[in-house]
């Protein structure tokens, strides 16, 4: 083909839009007591949030399906996966939590995404030297 053959034609652009294909959302969270030496295990925690959702969502809301995917005893923090379906009801129930064994409690949520990965590394905690 020459040179002479190619036309000026236009360039043509297509924009194109994925949807979000996760079934999931993720959270990063931390709790926070007021004895701060209080320590939770794994299981107090999801027990904690269970509650939550059995006292804002009745019975079936306590049936209401999430995971505990990671959690560190030490600094009260971890990870929750649930269905996008569920994301606002999980959130609001940890908004509103207020006591662990008649202790005053709050749900600190740092980080929500569609993708796992991107709670690998938080952007207000980078140092740079």
């Amino acid at each position: 083909m020459r040179r002479a053959d190619i036309k000026d034609e236009p360039a043509t652009y297509e924009r194109l839009v994925y949807k979000n294909t996760s079934v999931y959302h993720y959270m990063r969270i931390s709790l926070v007591l007021e004895n701060e030496s209080a320590t939770l295990s794994a299981a107090q925690l999801k027990q904690l949030i269970v509650s939550g959702l059995r006292d804002l969502y009745g019975e079936v809301g306590g049936a209401f399906p999430f995971d505990l995917l990671k959690f560190d005893e030490s600094t009260l923090t971890g990870v929750l996966r649930v269905y996008n379906s569920g994301l606002v009801k999980l959130w609001s129930a940890l908004t509103l939590l207020g006591s662990y064994q008649e202790e005053l409690c709050f749900f600190r949520v740092t980080q929500v995404s569609p993708f796992l990965l991107t709670l690998s590394g938080n952007s207000r905690e980078l140092e740079l030297d």
